[in-house]
């Protein structure tokens, strides 16, 4: 990523939100989004000043708070806030809260999903990391672009399943583990991972002879389907994302070093467990 520009055009001044948003976009453009996405500027002014950042994964109410706490003018999230049809800005409806609310504190918000979940070093590779996976590769490249796609996979250390799994839910504070109960015996050393819900890659995790796929929103009948296939442990989508907040911030720091980053400290998992 060459940031020098950006660094050379704000070394004497205040970046503005624009200026964030091309760092981050130099890091995962939005042409490397999904169809269906909607990544990018949600809400606010291009070419306001940026003071700092509330880095989160999705963007509530809270968020909105602990970003006017802060003094922050950017929200920068995973999750975008505007996601499909809106019908219209109240408040009525708790989106229609959140927009007005920011709109009053002066705070944009940017969400990087898709897009971040492509790039080269993206959400799945950060995933790979944090499981010490060698040999890393894309595992759906993009038929035009090899170098970006969706899901990882590599090389892991042979351990026996169980092992395996205690080590995922230790690298991801997963409180409860769901996984396929057919590979009691089975040595992993080759791992496939996928952030937020990889259910549909688990066919390619397979041909890439994974003995083991790690992600998040997996439905019963993938289980069934695929269960005696491959290891799946399914780790949640809120937990396989968390690391976005993360890479937000060392984008930023790369391109901006003195600008302000918090990772959003109120944002809890909306699923729970007994």
């Amino acid at each position: 990523m060459n940031c020098a520009s950006s660094l050379f055009q704000t070394k004497n001044r205040m970046p503005t939100v624009s200026d964030i948003i091309n760092a981050l976009e130099a890091y995962a453009p939005l042409s490397l989004q999904e169809s269906y996405d909607n990544a990018g500027l949600q809400v606010g002014e291009p070419e306001a000043k940026a003071t700092a950042a509330l880095l989160c994964l999705d963007v509530t109410e809270h968020s909105v708070d602990e970003a006017i706490e802060r003094g922050c003018s950017m929200i920068i999230s995973h999750h975008p806030l505007l996601f499909g049809g809106v019908r219209n800005v109240t408040s009525c409806n708790e989106r229609g809260c959140i927009i007005i609310k920011a709109l009053r504190a002066g705070i944009s918000i940017y969400s990087a999903h898709t897009n971040l979940d492509r790039a080269t070093h993206g959400v799945s590779m950060e995933i790979a990391a944090a499981l010490g996976l060698n040999n890393v590769k894309i595992l759906e490249p993009d038929d035009r672009e090899p170098l970006v796609g969706l899901g990882a996979v590599g090389d892991i250390g042979p351990m026996p399943s169980f092992e395996f799994l205690r080590k995922v839910k230790e690298a991801f504070a997963v409180k409860c583990l769901r996984y396929s109960s057919s590979f009691s015996s089975l040595i992993v050393r080759k791992v496939a991972v996928c952030g937020g819900a990889g259910a549909s890659l688990i066919r390619k995790a397979v041909d890439s002879g994974a003995d083991a796929i790690v992600t998040g929103d997996v439905k019963y009948h993938d289980f069934t389907t695929w269960g005696s296939k491959i290891l799946i442990a399914d780790i949640g989508h809120f937990e396989s994302e968390l690391c976005t907040k993360k890479m937000f911030r060392h984008i930023l720091a790369h391109s901006f070093p003195d600008f302000p980053t918090y990772l959003a400290e109120d944002e809890v998992n909306p699923i729970n467990t007994l």
